[in-house]
């Protein structure tokens, strides 16, 4: 078996691959993918900006739309959920395998809609109707604004994947609105299924440049230490919330924990080993998603070893170290919250504008 069969055949975390392209539905890469042991799939408007502008597999739909009177916009989506469509045909065979555990593909509400909650309610809604495949994770953003909307998901049996989860108190608030949505549906629960998407590498490149600037040898020490260490103190507020007498009676409603999903774990720092993100955050009940590269990187030379869970303590005391440096991380995940609620916004801006062009070429 190859290393990302292992992860899951051993360590109980599922690899899914962070990227979604045309040409690799049609010439049989996707589906490559899976026979290597990728478990599920997700998607970004950023993803979609690369795939749609970087070449022409687009191009004849985009322009059958156009002359059928289709806006630029709803042309937009109409691409995305043909190849979401598609890709989530080929994950079906993982997702019935697994009874529903894994196999699923991720389509993201509109980023302009992140501070939006009645909006980001009514996209949510709009793309499971659409779509309405068992297989399918709503994407919403897990901002302020997004919890309500969240909790509305869950509660209508709609299941979701909270992206942009930088900070600890964030993520707790996210497993408060998955529980309460879970309390608040009728019946059986076994149909609803929520990951929580916990970004790791962008918070090293932020607070490493903090720490470097301080430039004492106690600053350097925790240099690419602090993002895996808050990743592994929320696997432990993921193994806390998940268990006791709330979570159990929801369990014997058939409830699903809601497996946090470690997002953004390619090496940004080429100082840094290029699987440090998957290495040290393997464990049961989890997901990694990652983009093809780094998959890539682990599959040749990863180690499959439960690591997430091995010191608790020693992740306190790096968030803790971090601290005493008098440094605050609320300030570094508040920051990558805005940048990356902007970041994707101007993806999809970007993309807009240039199918706009695109669509001059084409008439």
């Amino acid at each position: 078996m190859s290393r990302l069969s292992d992860l899951y055949a051993t360590e109980d975390q599922s690899p899914w691959l962070d990227n979604v392209r045309r040409d690799w539905i049609e010439n049989g890469e996707m589906q490559r993918w899976v026979d290597r042991g990728v478990r599920g799939v997700t998607s970004n408007p950023t993803i979609f900006q690369k795939a749609i502008s970087g070449g022409d597999a687009y191009d004849d739909q985009f322009r059958q739309l156009l002359a059928s009177g289709t806006s630029v916009t709803d042309a937009y989506w109409e691409l995305v959920v043909t190849d979401i469509n598609n890709v989530l045909s080929i994950l079906r065979p993982v997702y019935d395998s697994s009874n529903g555990i894994d196999g699923y593909v991720s389509i993201e509400v509109s980023p302009l809609l992140a501070r939006d909650t009645d909006g980001t309610a009514a996209a949510a809604r709009h793309l499971h109707r659409l779509i309405n495949q068992p297989n399918l994770y709503i994407k919403i953003p897990g901002t302020a604004e997004g919890l309500p909307a969240i909790k509305a998901m869950i509660s209508e049996g709609v299941s979701v994947n909270v992206t942009l989860l930088f900070s600890l108190e964030r993520y707790r608030e996210v497993m408060e609105a998955y529980i309460a949505g879970l309390e608040a549906r009728d019946g059986d629960l076994s149909g609803v299924s929520s990951v929580a998407s916990f970004f790791i590498s962008r918070v090293d490149s932020e607070t490493d440049k903090r720490l470097e600037a301080l430039g004492s040898d106690d600053a350097k020490a925790l240099m690419g230490k602090v993002a895996v260490a808050n990743a592994q103190v929320a696997y432990e507020a993921f193994l806390e919330t998940f268990s006791g007498p709330r979570w159990d009676a929801l369990v014997a409603r058939g409830a699903r924990p809601q497996r946090p999903l470690w997002a953004s774990t390619s090496t940004k720092n080429p100082d840094y080993p290029d699987t440090l993100y998957v290495d040290s955050l393997i464990g049961p009940n989890t997901v990694n998603t990652i983009p093809e590269k780094t998959l890539d990187d682990f599959d040749d030379h990863g180690t499959v070893t439960r690591t997430v869970d091995a010191d608790f303590a020693g992740a306190h005391s790096v968030l803790n170290g971090f601290a005493d440096l008098g440094l605050s991380l609320s300030d570094v995940t508040s920051q990558l919250e805005d940048e990356g609620v902007a970041s994707f916004s101007k993806s999809f801006d970007d993309l807009l504008e240039s199918l706009t062009q695109k669509a001059k070429t084409l008439k």
